[in-house]
């Protein structure tokens, strides 16, 4: 199988990697608004050591096709049954950052059988106020996505490491800038309705929650409301990390990571 392709899956073509052993446990890598999975670069080499990975584009992001407004968080959640049906993935790790987060507390509660574990990263079950989802809706729709640069970009890294990592600046601004405008539009709509706070005391699968410390969009406190109510989960903050702390800290978030997977049964 290729490392790099798009396949067919729940009517779109999915653009996604696969990477790492053959035959090992997968763990699968969800990531936030207006990026692509190139995100995780700073994982995957930690990661494919005992695992395989497999990294995929959400429906409009990057190099996965996008389809008309509006999108819901179930449709984002048929897009990875559809991938991993397609790939002939049974049970994965599931790990999901923001949005990838959202999809994954649904994911976990709908598929619970798909899933090894979850997850949840810098993420929340509900992400009010819903005026500031139809500022970045009609920011999109009258500038397009290249207008979320410099807003994104400050809002999810601390200061420090803004400063410090031009280049990290640079690359995430070329992602936001290639999301479609349909779908920022559509997720930013299945964002915009969602809340899942009534779901999280039925998942059961073994679940992680990490948060960065200076988080603002998501920040430590949604993260604990998560904790308490997924029954039996574990809590990590990140120090001197934003939304990003796979990014900002990613020794600290790949160790918080493999030592989870590590004490889970085999």
């Amino acid at each position: 199988m290729p490392e790099r392709s798009r396949i067919a899956a729940n009517g779109i073509a999915v653009s996604y990697r696969l990477e790492g052993p053959a035959g090992a446990p997968v763990i699968m890598l969800s990531n936030s608004f207006l990026t692509d999975y190139g995100m995780w670069d700073f994982q995957v080499p930690a990661f494919t050591a005992k695992y395989r990975v497999l990294r995929y584009d959400p429906r409009g992001h990057g190099d996965t096709q996008a389809s008309p407004p509006p999108y819901s968080v179930d449709l984002l959640v048929a897009d990875v049954v559809g991938l991993l049906d397609a790939l002939g993935i049974g049970r994965v790790h599931f790990l999901g950052l923001s949005m990838g987060g959202v999809v994954g507390q649904l994911m976990a509660s709908r598929h619970p059988d798909r899933l090894l574990s979850l997850l949840l990263s810098d993420t929340a079950c509900h992400l009010p106020p819903e005026a500031a989802w139809d500022d970045r809706i009609a920011l999109a729709t009258t500038k397009g996505t290249g207008a979320f640069v410099q807003p994104m970009t400050t809002r999810w890294l601390t200061p420090a490491y803004y400063e410090r990592h031009p280049e990290i600046v640079a690359k995430l601004g070329a992602m936001i800038a290639k999301t479609s405008v349909d779908g920022a539009i559509g997720c930013a709509q299945a964002l915009q309705k969602m809340n899942q706070s009534s779901i999280l005391r039925g998942i059961e699968v073994p679940t992680l929650i990490i948060v960065g410390a200076h988080d603002v969009g998501t920040p430590v406190s949604a993260a604990k409301f998560l904790h308490r109510e997924i029954e039996g989960s574990t809590l990590a903050i990140v120090d001197e990390a934003g939304h990003l702390s796979n990014i900002e800290q990613a020794e600290t978030f790949n160790r918080i990571v493999l030592d989870f997977l590590a004490r889970l049964p085999s």
